[in-house]
């Protein structure tokens, strides 16, 4: 069994399945392993740490068997060894047989988890940090019972975690949506039973589309905002300050940030 970290969260050791394109920036990776029966979630913006592996090596380096001090010694490894850690967000969980799915989004030029998921085959391992209850603090979408309106911005970062958000909306909900992505091709059809009204921005200001946007009446609203730091943090500001929705009904998360890597972005917090 592989080494447990601290509940609700532990690694898991998994190999690629299969992979799909969704699109010309987008790859869908199907991961499996035995580990998966000890992996819970409630989905919506489950975040994840993925551990990859470096060209050349065949599994990526995590020293494990330190148990509790993997940390420290994950980060005394040389870096041509270490292990490349990346967040992502888990797109689907599957029983029978355990699966998940982890979309990544492909850049150019390639970072080395986009250099990776572009090259992905059957057999390829990986290391997962990820939760072992369902309930964890790792889901970032929580809006109050009683919300009447459910927001949501996010960029292309974002779009795995807002299609489970959306498929996880009960019927009669109602939600505004906005995706910003940098290609039509990346737009897909979102399964959802929510009265959910769905805008992609492609190349366009998603900052300008909502500051200008009407707003259905709503005494309760919920937002969730994800993706580029300074977009999230300018919306946030916009709802909160210009709109004068509660902030503590205004969920933001950061996924990334322009010119850092996720390396300096960590560092930075």
């Amino acid at each position: 069994m592989t080494t447990a970290v601290a509940a609700p969260f532990r690694f898991f050791s998994l190999q690629v399945v299969r992979t799909e394109r969704l699109g010309p920036s987008t790859v869908r990776v199907t991961f499996s392993g035995e580990d998966l029966q000890y992996f819970f979630s409630d989905g919506r913006d489950q975040s994840l740490s993925l551990f990859l592996p470096h060209p050349g090596q065949t599994e990526p380096q995590v020293p494990l068997e330190l148990g509790d001090g993997w940390w420290q010694g994950w980060r005394e490894l040389p870096d041509d060894v270490r292990a490349v850690m990346r967040s992502y967000t888990l797109r689907s969980l599957r029983r029978n047989p355990d699966e998940i799915d982890i979309d990544f989004v492909l850049h150019t030029p390639a970072g080395p988890a986009s250099d990776w998921a572009s090259r992905a085959a059957a057999g390829d391992r990986v290391l997962l940090l990820g939760p072992a209850i369902a309930d964890n603090r790792a889901i970032r979408f929580r809006p109050a019972e009683d919300t009447d309106l459910v927001v949501i911005w996010g960029d292309e970062t974002a779009v795995p975690a807002v299609s489970a958000i959306l498929e996880s909306l009960p019927a009669g909900t109602r939600a505004r949506v906005w995706l910003e992505v940098h290609d039509a091709g990346t737009i897909q059809d979102l399964a959802t039973e929510a009265d959910a009204e769905i805008t992609w921005l492609v190349r366009e200001d998603g900052l300008d589309a909502v500051r200008t946007a009407q707003l259905p009446a709503a005494e309760r609203p919920y937002v969730w905002i994800a993706g580029e730091s300074g977009c999230v943090k300018a919306l946030r500001r916009h709802f909160v300050g210009e709109r004068g929705i509660d902030r503590r009904r205004v969920t933001f998360v950061g996924y990334w940030r322009h010119g850092m890597t996720e390396e300096q972005l960590r560092a930075a917090e």
